[in-house]
Protein backbone atom coordinates (compact mmCIF):
# COMPACT_ATOMS: atom_id res chain seq x y z
CA UNK A 1 0.00 0.00 0.00
CA UNK A 2 3.20 2.09 0.33
CA UNK A 3 4.31 1.79 -3.07
CA UNK A 4 6.34 4.54 -4.44
CA UNK A 5 4.32 4.78 -7.20
CA UNK A 6 0.26 4.17 -8.08
CA UNK A 7 -1.24 4.28 -10.86
CA UNK A 8 -5.26 4.74 -10.44
CA UNK A 9 -7.07 3.87 -14.17
CA UNK A 10 -10.40 4.16 -15.32
CA UNK A 11 -11.51 6.64 -13.40
CA UNK A 12 -14.34 9.48 -13.57
CA UNK A 13 -11.99 12.52 -12.74
CA UNK A 14 -13.98 15.92 -11.18
CA UNK A 15 -11.66 18.81 -11.25
CA UNK A 16 -12.66 22.63 -12.22
CA UNK A 17 -15.82 22.18 -13.47
CA UNK A 18 -15.48 19.30 -15.69
CA UNK A 19 -16.01 15.66 -15.47
CA UNK A 20 -13.62 12.95 -17.95
CA UNK A 21 -12.35 9.42 -17.81
CA UNK A 22 -8.82 8.84 -17.51
CA UNK A 23 -5.89 8.03 -15.25
CA UNK A 24 -3.79 9.43 -12.65
CA UNK A 25 -0.13 8.43 -12.11
CA UNK A 26 1.32 9.15 -8.42
CA UNK A 27 4.85 9.65 -7.76
CA UNK A 28 5.27 9.56 -4.21
CA UNK A 29 3.26 12.47 -2.66
CA UNK A 30 2.68 13.57 -5.99
CA UNK A 31 0.20 13.58 -8.64
CA UNK A 32 2.72 12.96 -11.57
CA UNK A 33 0.80 12.66 -14.72
CA UNK A 34 -3.02 13.20 -16.15
CA UNK A 35 -4.11 11.58 -18.84
CA UNK A 36 -6.72 9.57 -20.85
CA UNK A 37 -4.81 6.41 -20.69
CA UNK A 38 -1.54 5.60 -18.87
CA UNK A 39 0.65 2.77 -19.07
CA UNK A 40 2.07 0.75 -15.76
CA UNK A 41 5.79 0.98 -16.76
CA UNK A 42 7.19 -1.53 -14.10
CA UNK A 43 6.13 -4.05 -11.87
CA UNK A 44 6.80 -2.10 -8.99
CA UNK A 45 4.11 0.27 -10.14
CA UNK A 46 0.37 -0.56 -7.39
CA UNK A 47 -2.43 -0.28 -10.09
CA UNK A 48 -5.91 1.17 -8.60
CA UNK A 49 -8.65 0.25 -11.03
CA UNK A 50 -11.30 2.64 -9.98
CA UNK A 51 -13.69 0.94 -12.10
CA UNK A 52 -15.55 4.13 -13.70
CA UNK A 53 -15.91 5.80 -9.57
CA UNK A 54 -15.80 8.97 -9.28
CA UNK A 55 -12.39 10.61 -8.08
CA UNK A 56 -12.91 13.60 -6.38
CA UNK A 57 -9.77 15.93 -4.76
CA UNK A 58 -9.95 15.48 -0.89
CA UNK A 59 -12.17 17.29 0.76
CA UNK A 60 -11.18 20.59 2.65
CA UNK A 61 -12.85 21.63 5.67
CA UNK A 62 -12.15 24.82 7.16
CA UNK A 63 -14.40 24.55 10.23
CA UNK A 64 -13.68 21.02 12.70
CA UNK A 65 -13.97 21.22 16.46
CA UNK A 66 -11.66 17.61 17.51
CA UNK A 67 -11.82 18.43 20.94
CA UNK A 68 -8.06 17.88 21.99
CA UNK A 69 -6.41 19.09 24.48
CA UNK A 70 -8.35 19.15 27.40
CA UNK A 71 -12.02 17.52 26.15
CA UNK A 72 -10.84 14.04 24.99
CA UNK A 73 -13.64 12.34 26.57
CA UNK A 74 -15.93 13.94 23.88
CA UNK A 75 -13.45 12.92 20.57
CA UNK A 76 -9.59 13.70 20.02
CA UNK A 77 -7.50 14.54 16.90
CA UNK A 78 -6.88 10.75 16.59
CA UNK A 79 -10.30 9.36 16.26
CA UNK A 80 -11.42 12.56 14.58
CA UNK A 81 -9.19 12.61 11.36
CA UNK A 82 -9.40 8.82 10.83
CA UNK A 83 -13.46 9.03 11.08
CA UNK A 84 -13.01 12.51 8.28
CA UNK A 85 -10.96 10.43 6.02
CA UNK A 86 -13.22 7.33 5.72
CA UNK A 87 -15.78 10.49 4.90
CA UNK A 88 -13.10 11.80 1.80
CA UNK A 89 -11.79 14.57 4.02
CA UNK A 90 -8.29 14.90 4.10
CA UNK A 91 -7.27 18.03 5.43
CA UNK A 92 -8.85 20.11 8.18
CA UNK A 93 -8.69 23.73 10.25
CA UNK A 94 -9.38 22.83 13.56
CA UNK A 95 -10.62 25.42 16.00
CA UNK A 96 -9.31 27.28 19.40
CA UNK A 97 -11.90 26.71 21.87
CA UNK A 98 -9.95 23.36 23.30
CA UNK A 99 -8.99 23.54 27.20
CA UNK A 100 -6.48 25.34 27.34
CA UNK A 101 -7.47 27.31 24.60
CA UNK A 102 -5.04 28.38 21.53
CA UNK A 103 -4.25 31.61 22.22
CA UNK A 104 -1.06 31.36 22.59
CA UNK A 105 1.93 30.65 20.34
CA UNK A 106 2.62 28.17 22.28
CA UNK A 107 -0.88 26.64 23.22
CA UNK A 108 -0.59 26.73 19.04
CA UNK A 109 3.00 24.65 18.84
CA UNK A 110 1.34 22.28 20.92
CA UNK A 111 -1.62 21.56 19.06
CA UNK A 112 0.42 20.89 15.92
CA UNK A 113 3.07 18.51 17.87
CA UNK A 114 -0.32 16.71 18.40
CA UNK A 115 -1.27 16.50 15.22
CA UNK A 116 2.30 15.42 13.62
CA UNK A 117 1.87 12.60 15.60
CA UNK A 118 -1.61 11.50 15.76
CA UNK A 119 -3.63 12.72 12.47
CA UNK A 120 -4.38 10.77 9.76
CA UNK A 121 -5.19 13.77 7.86
CA UNK A 122 -3.71 16.76 7.01
CA UNK A 123 -4.24 19.53 9.09
CA UNK A 124 -4.11 23.44 10.19
CA UNK A 125 -5.36 25.46 13.31
CA UNK A 126 -6.76 28.38 13.86
CA UNK A 127 -5.38 30.79 16.27
CA UNK A 128 -7.84 32.17 18.80
CA UNK A 129 -8.62 36.08 19.50
CA UNK A 130 -10.09 37.33 22.84
CA UNK A 131 -10.50 40.30 24.42
CA UNK A 132 -6.92 40.52 25.55
CA UNK A 133 -4.66 38.89 23.44
CA UNK A 134 -3.71 41.09 21.07
CA UNK A 135 0.00 41.16 21.31
CA UNK A 136 0.13 37.52 20.67
CA UNK A 137 -2.04 38.10 17.51
CA UNK A 138 0.22 39.79 16.26
CA UNK A 139 2.95 37.60 16.46
CA UNK A 140 1.70 34.62 14.36
CA UNK A 141 3.00 34.24 11.07
CA UNK A 142 0.40 33.99 8.35
CA UNK A 143 2.27 31.77 6.48
CA UNK A 144 2.22 28.80 8.98
CA UNK A 145 -1.44 29.21 10.52
CA UNK A 146 -4.67 28.89 8.27
CA UNK A 147 -6.46 32.04 10.31
CA UNK A 148 -7.56 33.91 13.41
CA UNK A 149 -10.69 32.95 14.82
CA UNK A 150 -13.39 35.47 16.83
CA UNK A 151 -16.25 33.88 18.49
CA UNK A 152 -18.64 37.17 18.18
CA UNK A 153 -21.18 35.28 19.79
CA UNK A 154 -20.29 32.85 22.84
CA UNK A 155 -19.91 29.25 22.16
CA UNK A 156 -18.77 25.77 23.66
CA UNK A 157 -14.95 26.90 25.42
CA UNK A 158 -16.49 30.93 26.27
CA UNK A 159 -14.14 32.82 23.72
CA UNK A 160 -16.35 35.75 23.36
CA UNK A 161 -14.85 38.73 22.02
CA UNK A 162 -17.42 41.48 22.49
CA UNK A 163 -15.23 44.41 23.48
CA UNK A 164 -15.56 47.30 19.72
CA UNK A 165 -12.69 48.74 20.83
CA UNK A 166 -10.83 45.60 20.95
CA UNK A 167 -12.41 44.40 18.16
CA UNK A 168 -11.50 47.38 15.92
CA UNK A 169 -8.23 46.80 16.89
CA UNK A 170 -7.66 43.39 15.93
CA UNK A 171 -9.49 44.17 12.76
CA UNK A 172 -7.05 47.24 11.90
CA UNK A 173 -3.53 45.31 12.74
CA UNK A 174 -3.68 41.84 11.63
CA UNK A 175 -2.57 40.64 8.63
CA UNK A 176 -4.22 37.23 8.95
CA UNK A 177 -7.42 36.12 7.17
CA UNK A 178 -10.03 36.34 10.33
CA UNK A 179 -12.96 33.34 10.27
CA UNK A 180 -15.89 35.23 12.44
CA UNK A 181 -18.86 32.90 14.58
CA UNK A 182 -21.38 35.85 14.59
CA UNK A 183 -24.58 35.64 16.89
CA UNK A 184 -25.48 38.70 18.66
CA UNK A 185 -25.17 38.44 22.17
CA UNK A 186 -27.11 40.25 23.90
CA UNK A 187 -29.97 39.54 21.41
CA UNK A 188 -29.49 35.75 22.48
CA UNK A 189 -29.28 36.95 26.05
CA UNK A 190 -32.80 38.50 26.17
CA UNK A 191 -34.45 35.94 24.22
CA UNK A 192 -33.10 33.21 26.59
CA UNK A 193 -34.30 35.54 29.58
CA UNK A 194 -38.12 35.17 28.21
CA UNK A 195 -38.51 31.61 27.62
CA UNK A 196 -36.13 30.50 30.78
CA UNK A 197 -38.72 32.44 32.37
CA UNK A 198 -41.33 30.57 30.48
CA UNK A 199 -40.24 27.37 30.58
CA UNK A 200 -37.28 27.16 33.38
CA UNK A 201 -34.15 24.74 31.69
CA UNK A 202 -36.42 22.48 29.80
CA UNK A 203 -37.28 24.90 26.65
CA UNK A 204 -38.83 23.02 24.36
CA UNK A 205 -36.19 22.42 21.84
CA UNK A 206 -38.43 23.99 18.87
CA UNK A 207 -37.51 27.78 20.47
CA UNK A 208 -33.49 26.83 19.88
CA UNK A 209 -34.03 28.99 16.57
CA UNK A 210 -36.36 31.57 18.53
CA UNK A 211 -33.50 31.71 21.34
CA UNK A 212 -30.58 32.40 18.81
CA UNK A 213 -32.55 33.94 16.18
CA UNK A 214 -32.21 35.29 13.01
CA UNK A 215 -32.19 38.74 13.85
CA UNK A 216 -28.92 37.89 16.56
CA UNK A 217 -27.25 36.49 12.86
CA UNK A 218 -27.97 39.53 10.96
CA UNK A 219 -26.82 42.23 13.23
CA UNK A 220 -23.51 39.93 14.20
CA UNK A 221 -23.09 39.08 10.87
CA UNK A 222 -23.60 42.34 9.62
CA UNK A 223 -21.39 44.52 12.08
CA UNK A 224 -18.60 42.26 11.12
CA UNK A 225 -19.06 42.93 7.64
CA UNK A 226 -19.10 46.59 8.08
CA UNK A 227 -16.01 46.56 10.25
CA UNK A 228 -14.37 45.02 7.88
CA UNK A 229 -15.14 46.92 4.57
CA UNK A 230 -14.10 50.23 7.05
CA UNK A 231 -10.77 48.60 8.32
CA UNK A 232 -9.77 46.59 4.86
CA UNK A 233 -9.47 43.41 7.35
CA UNK A 234 -9.83 39.85 5.44
CA UNK A 235 -13.06 38.44 6.79
CA UNK A 236 -14.57 34.70 6.63
CA UNK A 237 -17.81 34.50 7.87
CA UNK A 238 -18.78 30.81 8.91
CA UNK A 239 -22.00 28.69 9.17
CA UNK A 240 -24.46 31.13 8.19
CA UNK A 241 -27.88 29.91 9.08
CA UNK A 242 -30.63 32.45 7.62
CA UNK A 243 -31.66 33.77 4.02
CA UNK A 244 -31.47 37.33 5.20
CA UNK A 245 -27.72 37.02 6.22
CA UNK A 246 -27.04 35.76 2.44
CA UNK A 247 -27.98 39.11 0.77
CA UNK A 248 -24.35 40.16 2.52
CA UNK A 249 -22.61 38.80 0.25
CA UNK A 250 -21.31 39.15 -3.00
CA UNK A 251 -21.36 37.14 -5.89
CA UNK A 252 -19.36 39.93 -8.98
CA UNK A 253 -16.05 39.56 -7.93
CA UNK A 254 -13.49 36.26 -8.56
CA UNK A 255 -13.01 34.30 -5.52
CA UNK A 256 -9.10 35.14 -5.20
CA UNK A 257 -10.20 38.40 -4.91
CA UNK A 258 -12.70 38.51 -2.78
CA UNK A 259 -11.87 40.16 0.63
CA UNK A 260 -15.62 39.10 2.25
CA UNK A 261 -16.49 35.45 2.06
CA UNK A 262 -18.94 33.08 3.54
CA UNK A 263 -19.09 29.63 4.29
CA UNK A 264 -22.90 27.08 4.75
CA UNK A 265 -22.35 24.09 6.54
CA UNK A 266 -23.82 20.68 6.17
CA UNK A 267 -26.43 20.61 8.58
CA UNK A 268 -27.73 23.63 7.76
CA UNK A 269 -28.36 22.44 4.04
CA UNK A 270 -29.71 19.32 5.10
CA UNK A 271 -32.34 19.99 8.83
CA UNK A 272 -35.28 22.70 9.38
CA UNK A 273 -36.95 23.58 12.62
CA UNK A 274 -38.75 20.29 11.00
CA UNK A 275 -36.92 18.04 12.46
CA UNK A 276 -36.22 19.62 16.47
CA UNK A 277 -39.27 17.13 17.36
CA UNK A 278 -37.67 13.91 15.73
CA UNK A 279 -34.17 15.15 16.79
CA UNK A 280 -34.46 17.11 20.02
CA UNK A 281 -31.06 18.30 21.54
CA UNK A 282 -28.84 15.92 18.70
CA UNK A 283 -29.21 18.79 16.21
CA UNK A 284 -28.69 21.71 18.76
CA UNK A 285 -26.36 23.75 17.40
CA UNK A 286 -24.84 27.33 17.33
CA UNK A 287 -26.03 29.09 14.89
CA UNK A 288 -29.07 27.14 15.45
CA UNK A 289 -30.75 25.31 12.20
CA UNK A 290 -34.01 27.30 11.25
CA UNK A 291 -36.89 27.43 8.88
CA UNK A 292 -36.94 25.49 5.41
CA UNK A 293 -37.24 28.33 3.93
CA UNK A 294 -33.50 29.58 5.47
CA UNK A 295 -32.55 26.25 4.02
CA UNK A 296 -33.66 27.06 0.16
CA UNK A 297 -31.92 31.03 0.39
CA UNK A 298 -28.71 29.32 1.90
CA UNK A 299 -28.68 26.66 -1.12
CA UNK A 300 -29.49 29.00 -4.01
CA UNK A 301 -26.77 31.25 -2.29
CA UNK A 302 -24.02 28.28 -2.28
CA UNK A 303 -25.24 27.92 -6.05
CA UNK A 304 -25.09 31.36 -7.38
CA UNK A 305 -22.06 31.85 -5.54
CA UNK A 306 -22.69 34.60 -2.68
CA UNK A 307 -21.41 31.42 -0.61
CA UNK A 308 -18.29 29.83 -1.27
CA UNK A 309 -17.53 26.88 0.75
CA UNK A 310 -19.10 24.13 2.34
CA UNK A 311 -18.00 22.92 5.81
CA UNK A 312 -18.95 20.87 8.46
CA UNK A 313 -18.43 22.71 12.10
CA UNK A 314 -17.30 18.87 13.42
CA UNK A 315 -17.87 19.47 16.94
CA UNK A 316 -18.70 16.30 19.12
CA UNK A 317 -20.13 15.77 22.19
CA UNK A 318 -20.86 12.69 24.30
CA UNK A 319 -24.73 11.03 24.03
CA UNK A 320 -24.95 11.39 28.33
CA UNK A 321 -23.80 15.37 27.14
CA UNK A 322 -26.54 15.79 24.66
CA UNK A 323 -29.35 14.24 25.99
CA UNK A 324 -29.64 16.51 28.98
CA UNK A 325 -32.23 19.24 28.72
CA UNK A 326 -32.43 22.76 26.95
CA UNK A 327 -30.24 24.55 29.15
CA UNK A 328 -27.30 22.04 29.81
CA UNK A 329 -27.18 20.29 26.64
CA UNK A 330 -24.23 21.65 24.69
CA UNK A 331 -24.62 22.73 20.70
CA UNK A 332 -22.51 20.97 18.50
CA UNK A 333 -22.62 17.49 16.54
CA UNK A 334 -20.04 15.04 15.03
CA UNK A 335 -20.10 15.22 10.89
CA UNK A 336 -17.01 14.76 9.38
CA UNK A 337 -17.67 10.77 8.23
CA UNK A 338 -21.18 12.09 6.92
CA UNK A 339 -20.96 15.33 5.23
CA UNK A 340 -19.38 14.45 1.58
CA UNK A 341 -22.36 11.27 1.52
CA UNK A 342 -25.27 14.02 2.52
CA UNK A 343 -24.18 16.33 0.23
CA UNK A 344 -24.02 13.76 -2.30
CA UNK A 345 -27.42 12.52 -1.53
CA UNK A 346 -28.60 15.92 -2.08
CA UNK A 347 -27.08 15.80 -5.79
CA UNK A 348 -29.32 12.55 -6.77
CA UNK A 349 -31.99 14.55 -5.46
CA UNK A 350 -31.29 17.27 -8.48
CA UNK A 351 -30.44 19.52 -6.06
CA UNK A 352 -26.43 20.43 -6.80
CA UNK A 353 -24.04 19.21 -9.42
CA UNK A 354 -20.87 17.12 -8.04
CA UNK A 355 -18.81 19.87 -9.89
CA UNK A 356 -20.69 22.20 -7.82
CA UNK A 357 -19.67 20.34 -4.82
CA UNK A 358 -16.13 19.56 -5.26
CA UNK A 359 -15.95 23.16 -6.30
CA UNK A 360 -17.48 24.37 -3.02
CA UNK A 361 -15.26 21.35 -0.64
CA UNK A 362 -12.45 20.89 -2.61
CA UNK A 363 -11.54 23.74 -4.84
CA UNK A 364 -12.51 27.08 -2.98
CA UNK A 365 -11.12 26.32 0.26
CA UNK A 366 -8.04 26.03 -1.01
CA UNK A 367 -8.44 29.38 -3.20
CA UNK A 368 -9.76 30.95 0.03
CA UNK A 369 -7.21 30.18 2.55
CA UNK A 370 -4.04 29.97 0.08
CA UNK A 371 -3.73 26.67 0.66
CA UNK A 372 -0.41 25.08 -1.21
CA UNK A 373 -0.59 22.19 -3.95
CA UNK A 374 -4.02 21.08 -2.50
CA UNK A 375 -7.64 21.08 -3.37
CA UNK A 376 -7.49 20.22 -7.29
CA UNK A 377 -6.37 17.05 -8.93
CA UNK A 378 -3.18 18.56 -10.82
CA UNK A 379 -0.19 17.24 -12.08
CA UNK A 380 2.57 18.49 -9.37
CA UNK A 381 -0.29 18.84 -6.56
CA UNK A 382 -0.76 16.35 -3.76
CA UNK A 383 -2.72 13.30 -4.26
CA UNK A 384 -5.14 13.87 -1.89
CA UNK A 385 -7.93 11.94 -3.79
CA UNK A 386 -11.23 10.19 -2.75
CA UNK A 387 -13.03 7.55 -4.67
CA UNK A 388 -16.84 7.65 -4.57
CA UNK A 389 -19.16 4.88 -6.19
CA UNK A 390 -22.23 6.76 -6.75
CA UNK A 391 -24.35 3.50 -6.27
CA UNK A 392 -23.67 1.64 -3.09
CA UNK A 393 -26.22 2.64 -0.77
CA UNK A 394 -25.17 2.44 3.16
CA UNK A 395 -27.11 3.26 6.20
CA UNK A 396 -25.47 5.14 8.75
CA UNK A 397 -25.68 2.51 11.92
CA UNK A 398 -24.26 2.32 15.26
CA UNK A 399 -21.56 -0.14 14.23
CA UNK A 400 -20.20 1.76 11.60
CA UNK A 401 -19.90 5.31 12.76
CA UNK A 402 -16.37 6.10 13.88
CA UNK A 403 -16.61 9.08 15.98
CA UNK A 404 -15.25 8.93 19.13
CA UNK A 405 -18.76 9.90 20.55
CA UNK A 406 -20.50 7.15 19.06
CA UNK A 407 -23.50 8.29 17.33
CA UNK A 408 -24.15 10.80 14.60
CA UNK A 409 -27.39 12.85 13.82
CA UNK A 410 -27.93 10.98 11.17
CA UNK A 411 -28.21 7.85 12.27
CA UNK A 412 -30.70 5.78 10.34
CA UNK A 413 -30.25 7.49 6.85
CA UNK A 414 -29.39 5.68 4.08
CA UNK A 415 -26.76 7.31 1.86
CA UNK A 416 -26.56 6.68 -1.76
CA UNK A 417 -22.99 7.33 -2.26
CA UNK A 418 -20.03 5.43 -0.67
CA UNK A 419 -16.75 6.78 -0.05
CA UNK A 420 -14.48 3.51 -0.91
CA UNK A 421 -10.86 4.77 -1.33
CA UNK A 422 -8.99 7.85 0.42
CA UNK A 423 -5.38 8.45 -0.44
CA UNK A 424 -3.76 11.37 1.78
CA UNK A 425 -0.46 12.78 0.10
CA UNK A 426 -0.38 9.65 -2.40
CA UNK A 427 -0.71 6.94 0.47
CA UNK A 428 -3.71 5.15 0.37
CA UNK A 429 -4.95 5.74 3.95
CA UNK A 430 -8.74 4.28 3.98
CA UNK A 431 -10.70 1.44 1.73
CA UNK A 432 -13.75 0.38 2.87
CA UNK A 433 -14.08 1.01 6.37
CA UNK A 434 -10.66 -0.09 6.53
CA UNK A 435 -7.71 2.38 7.32
CA UNK A 436 -3.70 1.88 5.80
CA UNK A 437 -1.16 3.87 5.42
CA UNK A 438 -2.35 6.94 8.48
CA UNK A 439 0.74 8.45 9.02
CA UNK A 440 1.03 10.25 5.47
CA UNK A 441 -0.48 13.27 7.13
CA UNK A 442 1.15 16.59 6.60
CA UNK A 443 0.91 20.54 8.20
CA UNK A 444 -0.75 22.08 5.67
CA UNK A 445 1.08 25.29 4.09
CA UNK A 446 0.02 28.57 2.94
CA UNK A 447 1.19 31.39 -0.18
CA UNK A 448 0.83 33.73 1.61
Amino acid sequence: MNAKTVLIKNANIVNEGSIFNGDILIEGEYIKEISKSISAKSADVHVFDAEGKYVLPGVIDDQVHFREPGLTHKANIETESKAAIAGGITSFIEMPNTNPQTTTIEKLEAKFDIASKTSSANYSFMFGGTNDNLDEILKVDSKNVAALKLFLGSSTGNMLVDNPKVLENIFSKTNLLIAVHCEDEGTIKRNYKSYLEQYGDDIPMKYHPEIRSEEACYLSSSKAIELAKKTGARLHVFHLSTGKETHLFDNTIPLKDKKITAEVCIHHLWFSDKDYDEKGTYIKWNPAVKKPADRDQLLEALLDDRIDVIATDHAPHTIEEKENVYTKAPSGGPLVQHALPAILEMYHQGKISIEKIVEKMCHNPAILFQIEKRGFIKEGFFADLVFVDLNNPWTVKKDNILYKCGWSPFEGTTFKSRITHTFVNGSLAYKNFKFYNVDAAKRLTFDR
